[in-house]
């Protein structure tokens, strides 16, 4: 038999023609698997804005749910004499502050050497004290030059910051300068050089211990802040103050009068409690279109009758509409805020700023608590917390929906494999009908030439 390298060769049918419409209508098997695989990722898509509204909504209810947060304050200075922050703890108030001296740090000057780069005969041990510690010490080498002197101070992490100074002098005008990194009375330095008694030169050049004999000279006394707040004088050994006013750290910039004033930061509370209605309201916003339904087109949310979502949807109700103790404000509508037919959640501002101005103290307990239970913002986040962990409410789902996708994979792998083999078979028996065919019209071609020489040698027309 003929082998047909191309079908309908031998046939003269469109084989091949034929043979593409059943691999198309085979093909359509795959069709319902890829349309289910786009409607699961679709599905995890959804999941993922949700899981984002999810996490807006917690940040903000996180924030309402520190004590310190509702304790915060705002400071605000008159006058260039100081700058200040404040703390939680600070204590609201007005505070007069009047600086008589900034502190000041000691400095020492030694006498001068001719070249700052020459060596000098100076083999020994420096040794630096600052305030009442016990002293750095300091080898010097032999052929040390002043500028190896003060690089090696610079280097023992003393306290102490050495420099060089030309004081013009026509002779010797190289000055090593020594000055306290620390400024106050208790950071007053000494000084002293041990040669071993050689007499070295600069042995003769580093000694100070506030008395004499003291061959360097104090050109910058070690002072102390000098200030008053409220008329209670305050003197500090820096130029950076804390405890003079509770909770507030002051940094002194220069003598002279400021005016200090204190208050509670009521306008963030009221800004974190707006942020609060905000996030669930957008978190609402988008579970509503993700579960949306267009009658006169057909469209629909991802999520519609999804039960993760009526899940997340229930236990937020009731999270915010229980009750978070027994204080003066036990449920939202307390602080101005109402649960809407809707889902939303409605802001009255003035209700709010009432209780924000007159009883923030009760306004802290209701969103933190005042127990490990924690209040409502503490139960909120809590909620949340266990829906959007790991092993949680929305993982789970997203894990189950990507699981599904890759049993769909496989399948549409096996449904493939499944209709190759068919269009296979096909393809071998349409080769073997065309073949056929051609045989049969050969046949039929040899038979009818015979019969028409039959019919010629028997004189037939």
């Amino acid at each position: 038999m003929a082998t047909i390298s191309s079908l309908g060769i031998g046939s003269g049918l469109d084989l091949n023609g034929l043979l593409d419409q059943l691999k198309s209508a085979e093909r359509e098997k795959l069709a319902p698997i890829t349309q289910q695989q786009q409607s699961y990722q679709s599905q995890i898509s959804a999941y993922g804005q949700l899981e984002s509204a999810l996490t807006q909504f917690q940040d903000a209810a996180a924030k309402l749910n520190e004590a310190e947060f509702f304790q915060g304050v705002t400071s605000e200075v008159t006058g260039d004499a100081v700058t200040a922050a404040g703390g939680s703890d600070a204590a609201p108030g007005r505070y007069d502050i009047e600086v008589t001296q900034l502190a000041r740090a000691q400095s020492l000057a030694a006498d001068g050497v001719d070249d700052k780069t020459r060596e000098l005969d100076s083999a020994g041990t420096l040794t630096l004290s600052v305030g009442s510690d016990d002293g750095t010490t300091i080898d010097i080498a032999a052929d040390s030059s002043l500028e190896d002197v003060r690089d090696s101070i610079n280097a023992s992490g003393a306290g102490v910051q050495a420099s060089i100074v030309n004081d013009g002098d026509a002779a010797n005008p190289y000055r090593l300068v020594l000055t306290s990194e620390a400024t106050g009375t208790e950071s007053q330095m000494s000084v002293s050089f041990d040669d071993g008694g050689t007499a070295s030169e600069l042995g003769g050049l580093l000694s100070y211990n506030g008395t004499d004999p003291d061959t360097m000279t104090q050109t910058v006394e070690a002072v102390d802040a000098a200030l008053s707040v409220n008329g209670i004088s305050i003197s500090s050994q820096s130029n950076t103050v804390e405890g003079a006013v509770q909770g507030v750290t002051l940094s002194i910039a220069e003598t002279g009068s400021a005016t200090l004033g204190v208050e509670r930061d009521s306008g963030a509370v009221k800004s974190a409690v707006k942020g609060f209605v905000d996030s669930y309201n957008k978190l609402q916003e988008k579970m509503a279109d993700l579960t949306s339904f267009n009658a006169e087109t057909g469209d629909a949310g991802e999520l519609l009758g999804d039960s993760t979502l009526r899940s997340v949807e229930s236990q937020l109700r009731n999270a915010l509409g229980g009750s978070a103790g027994d204080g003066t404000f036990q449920v939202l509508s307390d602080v101005g805020i109402s649960l809407q037919v809707d889902g939303t959640l409605e802001l009255d501002e003035e209700k709010l700023g009432d209780a924000v101005d007159n009883d923030l103290a009760a306004l802290s307990d209701f969103f933190t608590g005042t127990d490990e239970a924690g209040g409502l913002a503490g139960q909120v986040d809590g909620v949340l917390g266990r829906m959007l962990e790991e092993g949680g409410l929305i993982a789970n789902s997203t894990q189950g929906l990507e699981d599904s996708i890759e049993r769909l994979g496989e399948r549409y792998t096996r449904t493939e494999e499944n209709i190759n083999d068919t269009i296979a078979r096909y393809r071998e028996q349409f080769a073997q009908l065309d073949s056929m065919i051609a045989n049969m019209n050969s046949t039929s071609s040899y038979l009818t030439q015979q019969f028409d020489n039959m019919n010629a040698q028997l004189g037939r027309n």
